[in-house]
């Protein structure tokens, strides 16, 4: 089982579920924010956040509707960041289509990002899933923290291996750890087990961010430019590595490179031949797969069951994604 469709269908029944508990979730009186709701709706992405919820909670034991309501607060916590990140990155595009700024502009946006954050909270509050808003609420703060830890950072050019583990688990881990960790507890309530699930979704978090930014070196189409993220001197793994590696005159070059000649093409392109000659990529993609493997030992201490084989494959696809 390694494709998008095969995972889903383990959770089928689930999935279509909170389909309805999101869309219900975001509905608005205010004819245009439900416009914009619906746009949201119909171009959702791939919902990985609230499979990795569904999964983590069948592990232990039958869905109930706090495990939807945590699934929808998940993926609309994502949504609103997503919707702000594509305000401060000022991007007009997401996934291939026109992001909320393009279409509505920047105040709209912000917002509607706002919107969708005090839908997620309210949604909780209403049913009274405390431990659920807490565990989701940390991970935003974290969240915020590591974009701009990651600003400050980017800055200088010269970040530290440890400094990129602490970013990328605040800004991407800490939002899947919290899926898998809601999820378990919207089913057991039971501490050992939502602590567990917690480490699981951090390891998995860390692959997966580390695999994003791999693609910026060309690895897969994935609707990104190539050298989108060298263009944003967003310093990112294969670079730090590859910056350790150089001599003295080749980092020089490197750096003046990426924060003086970002525009050009033909240089950014040098600067992903550098990584690529260094062994950038093959160390990425190493630790990629040491955080896949340390998810898999916890995940092994569950039953051999389907659930536990298509959670499996769901971190496989993290890992194996072309997009």
């Amino acid at each position: 089982m390694n494709n998008m469709q095969a995972i889903r269908r383990v959770i089928e029944k689930e999935l279509q579920e909170f389909e309805l508990c999101f869309t219900q979730a975001v509905r608005s009186q205010v004819p245009l924010l439900d416009r914009i709701m619906q746009y949201i709706v119909k171009h959702k992405g791939k919902q990985i956040r609230p499979m990795f919820v569904i999964f983590s909670a069948r592990l232990a034991g039958p869905v109930n509707m706090a495990t939807y309501r945590a699934a929808a607060l998940v993926e609309l916590l994502h949504t609103a960041t997503l919707v702000h990140d594509d305000v401060v990155d000022d991007a007009n595009e997401r996934r291939g289509i026109f992001s909320i700024n393009a279409l509505w502009k920047n105040k709209i946006a912000v917002l509607v990002g706002d919107y969708l954050l005090s839908k997620g909270l309210l949604l909780s509050l209403d049913h009274g899933d405390y431990g659920v808003l807490q565990i989701l609420s940390e991970a935003v703060k974290r969240m915020s923290e590591s974009e701009l830890l990651q600003m400050e950072k980017t800055r200088h050019l010269d970040m530290e291996e440890n400094v990129y583990f602490d970013i990328i688990r605040g800004k991407t881990a800490s939002l899947l750890s919290a899926a898998c960790s809601v999820g378990i507890y919207s089913v057991s309530h039971d501490p050992q087990l939502t602590q567990q699930m917690k480490v699981f979704g951090e390891k998995v978090g860390m692959a997966f961010q580390i695999k994003d930014d791999l693609f910026d070196y060309g690895q897969a189409s994935v609707g990104k430019p190539i050298g989108h993220d060298l263009r944003d001197k967003k310093i990112t793994l294969p670079l730090i590595y590859a910056l350790r590696k150089a001599s003295p005159a080749q980092k020089r070059r490197m750096i003046h490179l990426i924060k003086h000649e970002y525009r050009n093409r033909k240089k950014i392109q040098e600067v992903i031949q550098f990584v690529l000659d260094m062994g950038g990529i093959e160390y990425a993609k190493q630790q990629m797969f040491a955080f896949r493997d340390e998810a898999f030992q916890i995940l092994h201490t569950f039953p051999d069951e389907p659930i536990r084989r298509g959670l499996e494959a769901l971190v496989r696809f993290t890992t194996d994604r072309e997009y």
